[in-house]
């Protein structure tokens, strides 16, 4: 049975470019191609039908995130590929999060597209090489982030709590019962740790704000 993909691209040039995509594949078939996410949502056979769809994030009106987000929950099985020029990890793993398995530049070839859909059809999580960087990078950051974590003692996790609730240093001192002075020592030695100078240095590479 072939391998029923929908489009959802609002750049007429792009969107016709991945239909053809799909049509000169045998084992691909075009269920419909749509410039909105608002007009797909609104196709009559709703979700059902679909193995894959094919999706930008940049989208006027509801963004691909979006969609995902809302379609993932009402029928698991189907497969939602971004393809986006954002190569960014903020939108990365939005998207990732939202319930997308695969994720392609709109740099990739159409070869590397209509296998991208096979490959996520059967299970795989195809991504663009540059992601996959990207999330190689992401995942290494975060083990390293840990490992800052945990060389904190109990008494500056706490510190570094309050700091990143906005906790001054007096309400600190007062909320655990210190002087300021100790937990102004406390907090050099969380720097000296984090090899940070700034409240705001140290919470972006603990909590990758």
């Amino acid at each position: 049975m072939p391998i029923r993909t929908a489009i959802i691209e609002d750049d007429f040039d792009m969107r016709h470019s991945f239909e053809r995509t799909i049509e000169l594949e045998g084992d691909l078939e075009l269920k419909g191609s749509y410039a909105s996410v608002e007009a797909f949502l609104a196709r009559p056979e709703g979700l059902d039908g679909l193995d894959v769809v094919l999706t930008d994030i940049n989208l006027p009106g509801l963004s691909g995130i979006q969609c995902i987000a809302q379609c993932k929950p009402k029928r698991p099985q189907l497969q939602f590929l971004v393809i986006t020029v954002f190569e960014d990890n903020a939108n990365l793993f939005n998207a990732l999060c939202a319930g997308a398995t695969g994720y392609l530049l709109k740099s990739a070839s159409a070869e590397e597209i209509s296998q991208a859909v096979r490959d996520i059809n059967a299970g795989g999580s195809p991504m663009s090489l540059a992601i996959a960087r990207m999330v190689v990078g992401s995942v290494q950051q975060k083990q390293a982030n840990n490992a800052l974590i945990n060389s904190l003692t109990k008494r500056e996790h706490e510190l570094v709590q309050l700091l990143s609730e906005g906790y001054r240093y007096k309400e600190i001192a007062d909320k655990l019962d210190l002087s300021i002075e100790t937990v102004r020592t406390y907090i050099r030695a969380v720097y000296g740790k984090l090899q940070v100078h700034s409240r705001t240095d140290a919470l972006n590479k603990l909590f990758e704000r």
